[in-house]
């Protein structure tokens, strides 16, 4: 995160990762005030044992450009432009800087792209993303069934 005041958003990653039982680290880190922080960082995320880096607002270029690791980017929505400017500089990225982006605010959305990603090479977080979505399935079909009765 940029700014502490990211993280009533970002706590919706948190908590799916942990759902997941994905560790997880958090920082705080601004691209502009702690550049050097940040590039330390993604240079060293892999050596450090990151799979897949979450970012908050602006920071996920920054971030792209010091990584080979997936990097995947949360608009968060500010007082301004509702999270635009966010998301049209997350989207941005020039070629060979590539940022995975999520909705405005869709920290939840991170988290489960970043265990897709993980999952990739992790057969237990695939079986677990797989009855993720058994069980969102039947949640909608019983909803259903309600709205029917």
């Amino acid at each position: 995160m940029g700014s502490d005041s990211d993280l009533p958003v970002v706590k919706a990653a948190i908590s799916e990762l942990k759902a997941f039982g994905v560790p997880s680290e958090v920082h705080v880190m601004s691209a502009h005030r702690t550049p050097e922080l940040v590039a330390e960082f993604a240079t060293n995320a892999k050596e450090n044992g990151f799979g897949v880096i979450i970012a908050a607002a602006g920071k996920a270029g920054v971030i792209a450009g010091h990584t080979a690791l997936p990097v995947i980017g949360i608009p968060i929505k500010s007082s301004t432009l509702d999270g635009l400017d966010a998301l049209l500089a997350t989207v941005q990225m020039p070629t060979g800087i590539p940022v995975a982006t999520v909705a405005i605010d869709g920290a939840a959305n991170a988290a489960i792209l970043a265990v897709q990603m993980l999952a990739l090479s992790d057969d237990a977080l695939a079986e677990q993303l797989v009855q993720r979505k058994k069980t969102m399935a039947e949640g909608v079909v019983e909803k259903e069934k309600k709205l029917l009765a």
